[in-house]
């Protein structure tokens, strides 16, 4: 719902306008990075990739709790793994991965990236 966004200025030049940013948006960059990372299943709660078309964008920041406070965003995650990857090693580079992601594309910089592993998959669909 529009009235649950929170919106953040991450620019303003006096003479040309402002860039504002909604909290989903950076969920959305979260979420998009942590399923980028190898032996990352899905995020905890997302729906099947068959949905996200028919449903739309929004569901992507499912299992991403985002705030920002001064600029600086604090980012909660909730992954499903799959089996047999190392999960400290898979959860690190989560980590970096969403820090970066979020840093470069938005500007803001990034305090904290907990992650929590929610489940282990057992096979991912179509192996």
């Amino acid at each position: 719902m529009a009235e649950d966004r929170n919106i953040y200025k991450i620019h303003d030049n006096g003479s040309l306008g402002e860039v504002q940013i909604a909290d989903e948006v950076v969920a959305i960059i979260a979420g998009l990075a942590a399923t980028e990372v190898e032996g990352v299943g899905s995020m905890a709660g997302n729906i099947t990739n068959e949905l996200v078309g028919k449903l739309g964008m929004k569901n992507l920041s499912k299992g991403v709790k985002v705030d920002v406070l001064e600029d600086v965003v604090c980012v909660d995650l909730a992954l499903n793994i799959e089996y047999g990857y190392n999960i400290l090693e898979t959860s690190k580079r989560v980590q970096e991965k969403v820090k970066a992601a979020i840093e470069n594309m938005t500007g803001l910089t990034v305090s904290d990236v907990n992650v929590r592993i929610a489940s282990v998959e057992l096979e991912k669909e179509g192996k």
